[in-house]
C-alpha cells in the first residue's frame, strides 16, 4: 500500500475530530495506541452516509467511544465539492485496498510503516455499514458491532 505523503486538513465536526490524511490518522494512531475508523462516504449525495451521521455519529454515546477507542478518517467522494488531485488519489487508493464498492462503509485498521522500504502495510481489523437495526436503535447496534470488532485489536 503506498499513497503519496501530503498534508490533509483535520476537521472537528460536531465535537469529533476527523483526519483527511491517512499519514497524520497514522502518527495520531501511533501516539494515541489507537487504530483508525475510516468511513468512507459521498458527503454531498450519499443518502445512506447522511442517515448514518445523523443515527449514529452525532449521538453522545458514539462520541464518547469514538474519543476512548479510535482514531477517525474520513474518505470523502463527493461529487459536487472540490478535492484536491492528492487527496482524490489518497481516497482512491483506500478504496481500492478495502474494495468498498458502496457508501457507507468504515474499515477500523492498524498501519505500520516498514523501516527496511518505507512502505505501509495495512491489517483490517473489520468492516460495518448502516447498522442493521430498529429505527432508532442504530447507535447501540453500531456500537455492538463496533465492539465486537475492537475485540480484535
Amino acid at each position: 500500500m503506498m499513497v503519496c505523503s501530503t498534508a490533509f486538513a483535520q476537521e472537528v465536526k460536531k465535537g469529533l475530530t476527523w483526519y483527511t490524511d491517512v499519514y497524520k490518522a497514522h502518527e495520531a494512531s501511533l501516539k494515541a495506541k489507537k487504530p483508525i475508523f475510516a468511513f468512507f462516504t459521498g458527503s454531498d449525495w450519499c443518502g445512506w452516509c447522511h442517515k448514518l451521521e445523523a443515527a449514529v455519529f452525532d449521538k453522545p454515546n458514539f462520541k464518547a467511544w469514538a474519543k476512548k477507542n479510535v482514531i477517525l478518517l474520513e474518505l470523502d467522494f463527493p461529487r459536487n465539492k472540490e478535492q484536491s488531485d492528492k487527496l482524490k488519489q489518497q481516497n482512491g487508493e483506500l478504496q481500492q485496498f478495502f474494495k468498498v464498492e458502496g457508501y457507507p462503509t468504515i474499515w477500523i485498521f492498524n498501519m505500520a510503516k516498514d523501516a527496511k522500504t518505507g512502505k505501509y502495510n495495512i491489517s483490517a481489523l473489520g468492516q460495518l455499514g448502516y447498522p442493521n437495526s430498529q429505527p432508532g436503535k442504530e447507535e447501540a447496534t453500531f456500537l455492538d458491532n463496533v465492539n465486537q470488532i475492537m475485540k480484535n485489536k
